[in-house]
Order: C-alpha cells, then structure tokens, then sequence
C-alpha cells in the first residue's frame, strides 16, 4: 500500500517563502553554541591573566573552595592587570576590586586556580580576590571599595556554601607559610564582614 504524501499548507509554504527571502543579517542572532559569559560574578568585567599564570582546572569538582583570601595589590589597579597579564610573572588573582568606584574585573574563572596564596593547597580551595591601594594607604579603602567586594564575597560564598566568617574570609598574611602582610592594619575586618553578612 502506498503512503499518502504529507500535503504543505498554502500558510506554511508562505512563511518558508517570506523567511527564504528575509536577508540572514535582519534576523535575531540565534547564540546557540556561543561561547556563554565568562564572568562568575554578574557584575564584574572580564580582563583575563594569561594562561601562564594560573592552572586550568574543573573546580569544585576537582577541588573543594572553602576560603576566600583577601589581598591588597600594592600597585594600582591597572599594574595589576598589567602583572596578572605578563606571563614571566606567575601570579593571578581571580578578581581585582578598583578603589575609586568598586568596580570589579575577573581575571581568572572561578573553576581554575588562580596562583595568589603563595601556598598550592589554599590555593587550589580559595578564590582570590586582589583590592587595589597599599596596606599603608588606608585612603584607598573606600565605602565603594569595600561595597563591591563585600557582595563579590558574598556571591563567592552564595556559591560554593563557604560560612561568611573570618575562618573562611581570611587576610593573605593568614595563609600557612605567607611572606606578605595584606590586607594590612587598617583593613577593617568588622565593617567588612558586617557588609558580607548583610548582602
């Protein structure tokens, strides 16, 4: 017995008609299979290190992330990124915070290791997050400063069930084996953990 062939409707031979002589470039971009977002944090903007100076990775799957570490750049917010991209460096972060504003760059993905603590092991566990200014220059320590990076905090802890206490959100001068001394005496941890717990 022979099949009966599916008859086209006059409608739907139309629109395949009207869309064949649509030019490609007046139609919305379809983005299947674009490459998404690379950004953890909503807010932040991409200025990638190289890839010399940090260790692709697939965290938390390959390492849990149970701290994040605070740093402060020693340097300006623009050297920074200037280090983080230098391959003979070997150092990253996977954030740098701006003192004037609080606007925030993502150097590393969250999922790879960026090379901040001075230690492998804290390390492979922490995000790192980089504040521009100097441990002797509390100037630098603005309210935005420390706005931005308190809910960059937060979301870092929101994602990986880190507590947002000073046993999880620690100084670089409290990392095991560390030579640096930041974020320095006049980082206020009270005002910062407060701001962390209230986002």
């Amino acid at each position: 017995m022979e099949r009966a062939r599916p008859l086209l409707d006059r409608r739907r031979l139309l629109k395949g008609a009207v869309l064949a002589a649509v030019p490609y470039a007046l139609l919305p971009e379809t983005r299947a299979g674009a490459a998404p977002q690379p950004v953890d944090h909503p807010l932040a903007e991409w200025q990638p290190a190289t890839p010399s100076n940090f260790t692709v990775s697939d965290r938390p799957w390959s390492y849990q992330v149970d701290r994040v570490v605070v740093h402060v750049t020693q340097t300006d917010y623009t050297g920074t990124l200037d280090i983080f991209r230098n391959p003979e460096k070997k150092v990253s972060a996977h954030y740098v915070v701006r003192s004037a504003e609080g606007h925030v760059a993502q150097c590393v993905r969250e999922a790879d290791v960026a090379w901040h603590a001075g230690n492998w092991d804290y390390n492979t566990r922490s995000i790192g997050i980089e504040h521009e200014g100097w441990v002797d220059k509390p100037a630098y320590f603005t309210e935005a400063l420390y706005q931005e990076s308190a809910k960059l905090t937060a979301g870092i802890c929101e994602r990986y069930g880190i507590p947002r206490d000073r046993a999880h959100i620690i100084g670089h001068y409290e990392v095991p084996g560390a030579d640096h001394t930041d974020p320095g005496p006049y980082w206020d941890w009270d005002r910062y953990l407060s701001m962390v717990e209230a986002v």
